[in-house]
């Protein structure tokens, strides 16, 4: 796929705020909560999409532009170099043929969007004449000034240059008159220019040479020709260097004037970036165009995931499913299936289809009908912060409770196995009343998709009359388990984890006994303790024997297929009463 260098989605923690999550160029160009802007946006991939010519072209340009923002902006913090003015000026000198390309095709929405671009030629100009090809990546080392751009900087530059050239010039004569072929002229910045000797040579050095300093196996020498075309040399090199620094920061001021111009030039390129990359997406991996409106509904037909897709083995394919909610019908639906069926990847699919509808972009489905979401709630995966005192389950709850404190009609809610990080009974309990609350608080009617093992949770549907059931569907077939990755209408009451378990590689002993303990599973679905041996009997009477045998009376004229899950909990709490009260 695709990807902008300046769109980058930024990752939430369990929500996502379409006003604060997505990239700059887009907040300042769109209101996303507006479905004319979603739609302008749409209209801009589709004109991309359709004209093959075109967004090739168009992509071939954009890819030679750097980070325009970025170097305006080091422009303006006086943290540019020779090197940064020549990117602006090369990516400048692309916007011509971009603006071209579009004015060719003559596409409405595309001619009026980016009918602003400018490639400002008066900077592009301003940089061609006064910075080198090659400058150095410092600014103070010179070299930065192109020669011809200023006419006392070419002067200094040749006294620079001509003097160096006459210190070579002075290092061939020496060893001629000396006869020492080993003489040198080197320089350091605590004795300027000097005459290298080395001590065998000694007797050869003329009589105006002046000593100056003295080594293990060599006498450094200056002369006062030598001095004296040093302070010229020096002398043209310092003034070289700050007239070319000068030159520079004048060159960058008047650059600076133009911000506004490039930066609004930068966003038009950015959101032009930003375009062609979702039409590429758009082509590539077969999405459609949504439906954007301002209802309470979303309806997916054969909606995939875009990366787990992206990731399927060669002859595999990704199993399409639909997903319709509204809060007038089905405003939530129960998911259950077994593990591995794929229950996870459907609520992160349908989160990411809404997502990318409504940053205006093409979508992985057949057909897409999204109504404007305010926010995507996620409560997904497992997760800890023990450094802080915070547990998995704490994570979860303090993750539920911002979706249940925050979450509006216009939002959409996906949970992903509330509950489970504490006792199947608490878990349960907290799971079933956060679908009620969801349900049946005022003003919190979102759209949400609630994955689940507590099956129990299918019985919701009884008393909440916008509840519906859906399960991943699943065949056996001689003993073997064929996941479909299929979203079909029903509960499951089962979950197959001892099938998973054996895929994971779990030794055969432990998989055999687990197969063995739901078997022969209590009515209370619990499976009961495995005892080697029973206790001998007592020949004395058990001293507390009421209360227990009350307590028996009632499992035995129990029907637990008549209990909700509610009044089983409540039932057992009794129970635990009961026994308790009889032995205090």
């Amino acid at each position: 796929m695709y990807m902008t260098r300046h769109f980058q989605p930024t990752k939430g923690y369990y929500e996502i705020n379409i006003y604060t999550s997505i990239g700059l160029i887009a907040k300042v160009y769109y209101d996303l909560e507006k479905v004319d802007k979603i739609n302008h946006r749409l209209n801009l991939i589709q004109a991309l999409f359709q004209n093959k010519q075109l967004r090739e072209a168009l992509s071939y340009y954009l890819k030679d532009i750097s980070d325009i923002e970025r170097l305006i902006s080091k422009i303006v913090t006086a943290r540019v170099n020779g090197r940064d003015l020549n990117s602006l000026k090369n990516s400048l000198k692309i916007i011509p043929h971009i603006i071209e390309a579009i004015q060719k095709a003559a596409h409405p929405a595309l001619s009026d969007t980016f009918k602003s671009l400018n490639y400002m030629p008066d900077v592009v100009n301003l940089i061609d004449q006064s910075i080198s090809e090659n400058p150095p990546p410092t600014i103070t080392d010179g070299r930065v000034i192109r020669e011809g751009y200023d006419k006392e900087l070419d002067e200094l530059r040749d006294i620079a240059h001509h003097g160096k050239k006459w210190v070579a010039e002075l290092q061939d004569e020496e060893r001629k008159k000396t006869g020492i072929s080993s003489l040198k002229i080197n320089y350091n910045k605590v004795f300027g220019y000097y005459i290298e000797v080395s001590k065998t040579n000694l007797s050869k050095i003329p009589q105006d040479y002046i000593r100056k300093q003295t080594l293990v196996n060599a006498e450094r020498f200056i002369t006062p020709r030598l001095k004296e075309e040093e302070d010229k040399i020096l002398g043209a090199e310092e003034k070289l260097k700050a007239l070319e620094y000068e030159l520079f920061q004048k060159i960058r001021q008047d650059i600076a004037k133009f911000t506004a111009e490039i930066q609004e030039s930068a966003e038009l390129i950015a959101l032009l970036d930003c375009t062609v990359s979702f039409a590429h997406a758009a082509v590539e991996n077969h999405y459609t165009r949504p439906e954007i409106e301002t209802s309470f509904v979303l309806e997916i037909k054969s909606g995939r995931h875009p990366v787990v897709e992206k990731f399927m083995k060669p002859g595999e394919a990704f199993i399409p499913n639909d997903v319709s909610l509204n809060p007038e019908n089905e405003q939530i639906w129960i998911i259950t299936g077994p593990n591995m069926a794929g229950k996870s990847t459907f609520l992160r699919q349908v989160g990411l289809i809404v997502f990318m509808a409504q940053i205006g972009s093409f979508v992985p489905a057949d057909n897409a009908r999204v109504g404007i979401v305010d926010r995507i709630f996620t409560r997904v995966g497992a997760s800890d912060n023990l450094a802080s005192g915070e547990s998995t389950f704490l994570i979860e709850m303090n993750e539920t409770a911002n979706i249940l404190n925050n979450a509006t009609n216009s939002s959409l809610v996906l949970l992903d196995e509330i509950g489970r990080g504490t006792s199947t009974f608490d878990g349960l309990a907290i799971a079933w009343s956060v679908a009620e609350f969801l349900h049946r608080q005022e003003g919190i009617h979102a759209k949400t998709l609630f994955a689940t093992h507590f099956h129990e949770l299918t019985e919701l549907v009884e008393e909440q009359p916008r509840a519906a059931n859906v399960q991943m569907e699943v065949k056996e077939w001689e003993g073997e388990i064929l996941f479909l990755h299929r979203v079909v209408p029903g509960a499951s009451d089962r979950s197959y984890g001892v099938h998973v378990a054996e895929l994971a590689g779990v030794p055969k002993p432990v998989l055999d006994r687990a197969n063995q303990l739901l078997q022969d599973r209590s009515p209370t679905g619990r499976p009961p303790a495995p005892v080697p041996s029973p206790p001998p009997p007592s020949p004395q009477l058990p001293l507390f024997s009421a209360p227990e045998e009350g307590v028996l009376d009632r499992l035995r004229a129990l029907d637990p297929d008549q209990l909700r899950p509610i009044e089983a909990l409540q039932f057992l709490v009794e129970l635990v009463e009961q026994l308790r009260g009889g032995r205090s």
